[in-house]
C-alpha cells in the first residue's frame, strides 16, 4: 500500500470514529434540568394611599365648581399642615354634571349641578393615615367623601430581596431533589429569569373608628413574591 493510500485510509477512519463520538459527546453536553420557583415573604405595609373626593351642588355648573374648588383649597390646606408633600397629591379628575329628580310618570327636573375633584394621597407614615383621614373630613366637611384607604407597601427593596433569595432557594432545592432521582448531579447554572415584579394590590377600604372616636387604618400584612426560572447543566 502507498503511503498516499495510508494517509487517505486513517483520515476515513478518523472522520468516522469522530461521527461516532460526537452525538453522545454532544448530548452529555447539552444535559440539563429547568425549574421555576416561587418566594413569597409577608410584608407590614409601609404606606396608605388615601382617596377622597370634594363635591358640592350648586344651581349653575359654575357655582357647583367654585365650591368644589374652595373644599378642595380646604382640604390641601390641611393637608400642608399634616406634611404631606405635593408630590404625594394627585388629582384624579375634575367633572361637573346635572342632577334630575326623576318621577314615577317618566319625567324628570333638574335640581342642579354637581361638581366633583378626585385625590389620591400617598401617606408615607402609615401609622399617621388615620389621623389624617380626620383632619381631612374636619377641613371638608359634608362636602368631602373618602373614597377608600389602602394601605400598600411602599419601599419593597428589602422584602424583594427576601423573595428573591427564598425563590432562588426552593428552585435549587427543587432541581436538587430531581437530579437524585434521577441518579445525577447538579452541574453549573446556564441561566435563571425573573419572570415577576411585585404582587400589585387591588385597593380595599380599610378605615375603622376606635372606641375614642378616632379614625384607625389597620394594615395588616401583604404579601411580596417573586417567581424565577432556572436551568442546571446536569453532571
Amino acid at each position: 500500500m502507498t503511503t498516499r493510500k495510508r494517509i487517505s485510509l486513517i483520515a476515513l477512519l478518523s472522520i468516522a470514529v469522530a461521527g461516532v463520538i460526537s452525538p453522545s459527546a454532544h448530548a452529555a453536553a447539552t444535559r440539563y434540568i429547568t425549574v421555576s420557583a416561587q418566594g413569597t415573604v409577608k410584608v407590614v405595609p409601609d404606606a396608605v394611599r388615601i382617596n377622597a373626593t370634594a363635591t358640592s351642588v350648586a344651581a349653575t355648573s359654575k357655582e357647583a365648581l367654585a365650591a368644589t374648588a374652595k373644599t378642595a383649597t380646604a382640604v390641601r390646606a390641611a393637608l400642608k399642615t399634616a406634611k404631606i408633600d405635593t408630590r404625594d397629591i394627585a388629582t384624579q379628575s375634575v367633572s361637573v354634571y346635572p342632577e334630575y329628580k326623576y318621577t314615577n310618570d317618566g319625567g324628570s327636573t333638574l335640581t342642579g349641578y354637581r361638581g366633583s375633584q378626585s385625590f389620591t394621597i400617598t401617606v408615607r407614615a402609615a401609622d399617621t393615615a388615620g389621623s389624617l383621614v380626620d383632619a381631612l373630613v374636619a377641613a371638608g366637611g359634608d362636602n368631602l367623601q373618602i373614597n377608600g384607604a389602602t394601605p400598600f407597601v411602599l419601599d419593597s427593596t428589602k422584602s424583594l430581596e427576601a423573595a428573591r433569595a427564598a425563590a432562588v432557594k426552593s428552585a435549587k432545592a427543587k432541581a436538587t431533589s430531581y437530579a437524585k432521582l434521577m441518579g445525577v448531579k447538579l452541574g453549573k447554572v446556564n441561566y435563571l429569569v425573573e419572570n415577576s415584579a411585585p404582587t400589585n394590590y387591588t385597593p380595599v377600604m380599610a378605615v375603622a373608628k376606635a372606641e375614642s372616636d378616632a379614625t384607625v387604618i389597620d394594615l395588616g400584612q401583604q404579601d411580596v413574591s417573586i417567581s424565577v426560572t432556572v436551568q442546571w447543566s446536569l453532571l
